[in-house]
């Protein structure tokens, strides 16, 4: 779900919008399916875990949490080595960071042990690959953003329908250190998506001009000015509150099945349901956010992506039978899938444009907090009670609750906070192009424009005629 963006790329270069973008795109959509899925993936391997080692579902749940954490909390470390090597060379990097995790993990003899290799390092490789992805993607794209970021968070839950059943079948067959390391060898696949990401070249007339930008880059790798604005705190605020409820359900959702009787193999292909709804909800809700009479409007649609996926944890948390559990992950899909689909989106419309390769760095720095708690207390509460609808009963209320402080926040703080400085900004802007613009012939044609105007103006009988020009 996000990069911090302080390579801003050669000064004056226009995002194609496709071309060698598709690759780009294409690269993309895999490293997200492996940062996104994998943690999820990794739960198949927890009953395993358990009965090796002794454990209990709070200890195999950090396993998840921590590289979700890492992927979210190193946001900060992961824009200065993009600024400082580039996009391509960390990415290289950090699939063989990714690989190594998983491959050394397999060898592991305690639990601890496995926090350090699959969670902190396959965790810091993921985070140096899903970032800079995210980076290229936006400098290949602007007109098709919202198609584009839809179409590469769909690879989350095709790798999720995929990996899920994968892990049970490698499981099975050769055990969770064997699955481990089969894993270790797929994700080897990053270093390939890392050499998709070809550098935009900047035009002869901006090379010029490209030494002092860089140099400007440089001096302010994030930009904490953005905590003045009440609109962006709101929103950190709201994402961090969701975040704690967010991922707990994928996570139990397997081990619910389980503990209700069903075969693994079954309960996995709940994973499968989940992720295959979700491959649908994601593009069709970047396409729907990128209507013109959406897309100002976005906030409202992403709080409403998180009532819903609320209110689904509630009625989840009431299921009693597996039928229950496959309709909770037909309805958690779509939710989740318009929650993906958005949440970048919505942080861009708050904080514009030149503040969000910050604001989305400090988002998931703060996010990678509340990651770090939501999954672990959601198992502690597991073992204290040994019942599964508790658990969905607090995902559900946090995520709503987060709804409620976006949409509130938005309403009374962003909105009209938003609108004054943006008009006053926008008016100097239009003084300054009209008087360095403006010559004599358009003033002629202005004065033919307004005389043609009068003249029409009786013929409309006092209606008020409106055009795309003049309507605001």
């Amino acid at each position: 779900m996000g990069a911090v963006v302080a390579d801003d790329g050669p000064s004056g270069v226009k995002a194609p919008d496709g071309g060698w973008g598709w690759a780009v795109l294409f690269g993309c959509f895999i490293i997200t399916g492996f940062s996104y899925a994998f943690p999820k993936a990794v739960s198949v391997f927890f009953k395993e875990l358990i009965r090796e080692f002794g454990i209990g579902y709070s200890d195999t749940a950090w396993i998840s949490s921590i590289l979700l954490a890492m992927l979210y909390g190193t946001g900060p470390l992961c824009s200065v080595c993009v600024n400082r090597f580039g996009c391509r060379p960390v990415m290289l990097v950090g699939g063989l960071f990714a690989s190594m995790g998983m491959v050394i993990a397999s060898f592991c003899t305690s639990i601890v042990q496995i926090y350090l290799t699959a969670g902190v390092i396959t965790g810091l490789g993921l985070a140096l690959n899903f970032q800079p992805s995210l980076i290229m993607l936006n400098r290949y794209f602007d007109k098709r953003r919202p198609l584009a970021n839809g179409l590469s968070a769909a690879g989350s839950p095709v790798f999720l329908c995929a990996l899920s059943p994968l892990g049970q079948i490698l499981q099975h067959e050769y055990g969770w250190r064997g699955g481990f390391l089969i894993l270790g060898g797929m994700l080897l696949n990053c270093c390939v998506c890392g050499a998709l990401m070809r550098p935009l070249e900047p035009p002869k007339k901006a090379e010029a001009t490209k030494e002092p930008a860089e140099k400007k880059v440089k001096k302010k790798l994030l930009d904490f000015s953005v905590f003045k604005d009440s609109g962006f705190v709101i929103y950190a605020l709201a994402a961090s509150i969701m975040v704690l409820g967010l991922f707990v359900p994928p996570v139990f959702v397997v081990s619910y099945a389980k503990d209700l009787g069903y075969q693994d193999t079954k309960a996995a292909f709940l994973l499968t349901i989940l992720g295959f709804i979700d491959i649908f909800a994601r593009p069709i809700c970047g396409m729907v956010a990128g209507l013109k009479w959406v897309r100002p409007r976005c906030v409202y649609l992403f709080s409403f992506a998180m009532i819903f996926n609320g209110f689904t944890d509630l009625m989840g948390s009431m299921s009693v039978d597996y039928r229950g559990l496959v309709v909770f992950c037909i309805f958690f899909g779509i939710s989740y899938g318009m929650v993906g689909a958005l949440q970048f989106e919505v942080l861009m419309a708050i904080v514009g444009t030149q503040k969000f390769s910050s604001a989305i760095g400090l988002v998931l720095l703060a996010e990678a907090m509340a990651v770090l708690i939501g999954p672990p207390s959601a198992g502690k509460l597991l073992d204290a009670t040994g019942r599964y609808m508790f658990v969905f009963i607090i995902a559900g209320i946090e995520v709503t609750t987060s709804a409620l402080v976006l949409a509130l926040g938005n309403f009374f703080c962003i909105k009209k906070k938003s609108e004054e400085p943006h008009t006053k900004e926008e008016a100097a802007e239009r003084e300054e192009l009209n008087k360095s613009e403006k010559t004599p012939e358009d003033a002629k044609v202005d004065s033919i424009e307004v005389e043609q105007f009068l003249k029409d103006e009786p013929e409309k009988n006092g209606e008020v005629v409106t055009n795309p020009e003049t309507c605001v």
